[in-house]
């Protein structure tokens, strides 16, 4: 146990340099391709001309051009090799980390049955990992206004479900469970956008919804551990998640929102929101019952105060962690890796989470979350095939 928590804590402490560095080179990237279009436009729309000396040292011209292109071609290949690591590295600590908070939520939330409180914790842990990157400098700090927090709260509201809707589900029924009925968020962002935005995809992608509905529905049905509770709050946080997407296009398209406001901020600012909302509501509903919760499941001796409260911090980081590392892995890649990747990471975490907890699959669960996961995938495909055309 002591080794993984110390190869937990390492790769965390990785997540948050590469966070930093990554953020540095994207921003360095972005301004030198900018000052490079200025140059070869000549800043006035036009191809820059070569002066007409060089054409009097075209000798030497030439044999530098070919000794700046084989340096440029070696440059070219071991920056493609890192990058290619450097991917590579993205997703597995973004798999490692959700895997990890899989776990050690669904540890947690087995002896204590407070998932209001679970989330809370979880969410509040986020903000002890933005705080210090923004006081000591390691990332710009977000400034909003109070229009544009005003613009913000409903989104963040949405953000709290998402949360919120998963730990129940979690909670309640088996981790498996919880992931086959998430898989059919495709389906709910359809008909919000429909009702919302007017939004009318090709037929192709309604096609793909196909599969999905019918995947949930068998592995419902043939689920051994199937709760109407777990079903519902996976539901909420599918909802939820459509929500945020469609009221993110609605508030936010085409405008600004404050400064230093990049997708991580942004994530950022929403988790220190939703935590607000969660402190009080997590009081109205589940009190402080989760401290004599505590001390009793300490006093039955299957667990010490450290080891429980460690499942508990460390559910809380892997989430957060998780959901960082994600935003540098799919801003590396193009829309089918991305596809391919999180149908990849739902797979692994039922297969994790069956693993780790012994979880039974019947053979019609089995069936049914290998036709929705598909389905998810070929309506991600589907889409990315359509934003194309």
């Amino acid at each position: 146990m002591t080794a993984k928590r110390v190869l937990f804590a390492v790769a965390l402490a990785a997540s948050v340099c590469v966070s930093a560095s990554a953020f540095t080179q994207n921003g360095a990237t972005f301004a030198s391709n900018t000052m490079l279009a200025t140059k070869v436009r000549g800043g006035k729309g036009k191809a820059s001309v070569a002066p007409k000396g060089i054409k009097k040292r075209g000798g030497v011209k030439l044999a530098a051009d070919a000794s700046g292109s084989k340096g440029a071609s070696e440059s070219d290949g071991k920056s493609s090799m890192a990058e290619t690591i450097q991917v590579g590295t993205y997703f597995a600590l973004w798999y490692a980390f959700n895997i990890a908070y899989n776990i050690y939520n669904k540890k947690a939330l087995n002896v204590l049955a407070y998932p209001w409180t679970v989330a809370t914790i979880q969410m509040c842990a986020g903000v002890l990992y933005f705080v210090p990157l923004w006081i000591l400098g390691l990332r710009k700090a977000p400034k909003l206004n109070f229009e544009e927090i005003k613009t913000l709260i409903p989104i963040a509201l949405c953000h709290t479900g998402v949360h919120v809707g998963a730990v129940i589900a979690l909670g309640a029924g088996a981790v498996s469970f919880a992931h086959i009925v998430k898989a059919s968020e495709p389906v709910v962002t359809c008909a919000l956008n429909y009702l919302f935005l007017g939004q009318v995809l090709p037929l192709p992608v309604y096609l793909t919804l196909l599969p999905i509905i019918g995947g949930v529905a068998i592995a419902s049905m043939k689920e051994l551990s199937f709760t109407v509770l777990a079903l519902a709050a996976a539901m909420l946080s599918n909802v939820s998640s459509s929500a945020r997407g469609v009221l993110s296009k609605k508030t936010m398209s085409g405008k600004k929102i404050g400064e230093n406001m990049d997708p991580q901020n942004l994530y950022a600012v929403l988790t220190a929101m939703s935590a607000c909302f969660l402190i009080p509501t997590m009081l109205a509903i589940e009190g402080t019952g989760m401290f004599s919760a505590f001390k009793s499941v300490v006093a039955a001796g299957e667990f010490t105060n450290k080891s429980l409260a460690s499942i508990l911090a460390l559910s809380g980081a892997s989430y957060y962690a998780y959901n960082e590392v994600a935003f540098l892995a799919l801003g590396k890649v193009n829309p089918v890796t991305h596809a391919v990747g999180n149908t990849i990471k739902r797979v692994v975490i039922i297969v994790a989470s069956v693993i780790a907890f012994k979880t039974p699959m019947s053979t019609g669960s089995i069936i049914g979350s290998t036709i929705a996961i598909a389905g998810t995938l070929m309506y991600s495909l589907a889409m990315n095939a359509s934003k194309k055309k």
